[in-house]
């Protein structure tokens, strides 16, 4: 058995715990130095270690994962970060022409596969001691795509270009306007097309520094595109974009196809990754403990071998139970709670923009979702409910408790991730209920000790949420929960905010747009129609059906049902069964199987 020792460095505080690892491992006590501390953090030789697993179980930080994998899984190491560090297994296999999707958790090694494809970081074969040269990385890689792909890099002669995953940290790095940066990008001539395609025109004399998420988004899509490169590398391309403008990226991606580029795109929205890809690589793993990617998938299989856990031609089980969609709305019965808030039509004016929200009401313990595009007011509707926004008639807004998680999260707590949540959820902290159906799913546990400036995108997300679901509230208020969270978190998050609205009766309106997260979440739906940054309209409250069929009309888009997992799939535009389904009215719940 090859075995993988990873300690947190982060978590490691040996002067806190008085080296209970090294007292109550076997090894050390039978004069065999499996654990030592140097520069005060322990140090793991996984040589030595045996893998009882003691000192994992005993670590009162939770700073230790040991785990034990095949032994033929060593030859395929493509690097190692260092001494009981992170350990990415095998690399996928770049083939022009075809739009390779790599879909997995967060933490397993998807951004670290994208920076070995381009570039950023030299493949150490898992040797960080004694990296090898290019001439021993391209021998290891003999007889595979590999080979070619690491010999033009070592000798200068592939041009990559890479779209970074956190695109809201591009105005720290770039500054000016954005016609400015993207006319020194235009390599291929085709600026003026994407600027059309990708809805440009709008923001093209606005400075970096003032465009929202989905803004900077796609400035970074056409910024990548729009360069003459052999390989392009897309990290989260649909994050902050609607579900029309993720369909747009999508379709301006895959024109890359045409020149027989090389196209690999890490993305956590099944149904756009669905659309984008023709083949798919599958990770699995432990994450921040090790990462395997699997063999090459065509997009259908590779999508459903993800949902079920299980890699066939592998025998590979890496999730206990598969992950399972439903396939009509609930019941269209009328609740009996009674509402907690209604609200009379009112009006929100900025200049050059409008919105304006039609009557509704919110019940008690019901979740509202909220779809619409992006610049159509939905955030602007929740800051009002939030106090953030004032209209004239704010009375009934403000006789709410109101806990609201923003769109964009700062990290502005300087103390670590406990002291924040002890602080908002006071005596509730202690409690089991609280640990056990907020904390402990969302895995915040396992980020107490972090400082909340130091935490990623996903990992400040979850304690967003959980921050936001831990203040005593007449109404829970979240805006993008599922932003840079993976397939599994946003499900995961999805069933967290029902058990908590559920359990403190207390309503909640969630802004989304990737569209089966909010079918898994939401009781009703809020639809947001209008001109994007001239003027929005906010219809009232309505069930299921009647919402998602109001909201893809006005997107153009159709989905259908995968016949194996139900997971529902985009139907290419113009297709019989999106000209069928436009017909008959149904848009996204529908019992047709695919043929």
């Amino acid at each position: 058995m090859t075995r993988v020792a990873v300690l947190d460095s982060d978590k490691c505080k040996v002067k806190k715990c008085g080296q209970i690892c090294i007292k109550f491992c076997p090894m050390v006590r039978s004069q065999v130095e499996a654990i030592r501390v140097e520069e005060d953090k322990a140090i793991i030789s996984e040589i030595l270690c045996s893998g009882c697993g003691i000192c994992v179980k005993k670590c009162p930080f939770e700073a230790i994962s040991i785990v034990n994998l095949p032994d033929e899984l060593e030859k395929d190491c493509s690097h190692r970060f260092g001494e009981n560090q992170f350990k990415l297994f095998r690399l996928p296999t770049p083939t022009p022409g075809t739009v390779l999707g790599l879909l997995g958790k967060n933490g397993i090694g998807k951004t670290t596969t994208l920076k070995v494809l381009s570039g950023e970081i030299k493949p150490n074969l898992g040797d960080h001691n004694n990296p090898p040269e290019w001439n021993q990385i391209i021998q290891h890689y003999r007889g595979s795509t590999l080979q070619d792909y690491f010999k033009k890099m070592s000798e200068k002669k592939l041009k990559i270009t890479h779209k970074p995953q956190y695109v809201d940290k591009i105005p720290r790095a770039i500054s000016g306007k954005v016609k400015d940066l993207l006319e020194k990008t235009d390599e291929r001539g085709i600026l003026d097309k994407l600027k059309e395609d990708l809805e440009l025109e709008k923001i093209w004399n606005r400075s970096l520094d003032v465009l929202s998420g989905g803004e900077l988004q796609r400035v970074a899509v056409v910024a990548a595109l729009s360069r003459e490169a052999d390989v392009y590398l897309f990290d989260e391309p649909s994050s902050y974009l609607d579900v029309k403008q993720r369909l747009q990226v999508a379709k301006a991606i895959r024109t890359l196809k045409e020149e027989q580029k090389i196209i690999i795109i890490a993305e956590h929205d099944l149904a756009i990754i669905d659309y984008l890809s023709d083949q798919i690589c599958v990770f699995y793993g432990e994450p921040s403990v090790y990462g395997v990617v699997s063999h090459v998938h065509g997009v259908r299989t590779g999508i459903n071998i993800y949902l079920q856990g299980y890699i066939p031609d592998e025998n590979i089980k890496f999730r206990k139970e598969p992950i399972i969609f439903q396939t009509k709305p609930p019941s269209t019965s009328e609740s009996t709670r009674e509402p907690l808030l209604k609200w009379d039509s009112f009006e929100k004016n900025f200049k050059g923009f409008k919105l304006v929200a039609e009557p509704g009401e919110i019940k008690q313990g019901e979740i509202i979702g909220i779809l619409g595009p992006n610049g159509i007011g939905k955030t602007t509707f929740v800051k009002i409910l939030a106090g953030l926004e004032k209209i004239k008639n704010t009375q009934k807004f403000a006789e709410l408790n109101v806990s609201y998680k923003p769109q964009y999260i700062s990290a502005d707590y300087d103390g670590t991730v406990q002291e924040l949540l002890i602080n908002l959820a006071k005596g509730s902290f202690a409690s089991s209920w609280y640990m056990t159906e907020i904390i402990q799913p969302l895995k915040i546990n396992l980020l107490f000790e972090r400082k909340v400036l130091e935490l990623s995108g996903g990992e400040l997300q979850k304690v967003a949420i959980a921050a936001c679901l831990s203040r005593k509230a007449d109404l829970f208020l979240l805006d993008e929960p599922s932003a840079y969270l993976d397939v599994e978190e946003r499900l995961n998050t999805a069933k967290i905010i029902r058990r908590v609205v559920e359990a403190n009766n207390t309503p909640a309106f969630v802004v989304e747009h990737d569209v089966v997260t909010q079918d898994f979440i939401a009781d009703r739906l809020m639809v947001f129609s209008g001109n994007p940054c001239v003027k929005g309209v906010a219809k009232p409250p309505c069930t299921l059906r009647e919402g998602m069929n109001k909201f893809l009309k006005d997107m153009g888009i159709t989905f259908r049902r995968d016949a194996t997992t139900k997971r529902p799939r985009v139907n290419k535009e113009n297709s019989k069964l999106d000209i069928f389904q436009k017909g008959i009215g149904e848009y996204y719940y529908t019992s047709l199987r695919e043929k």
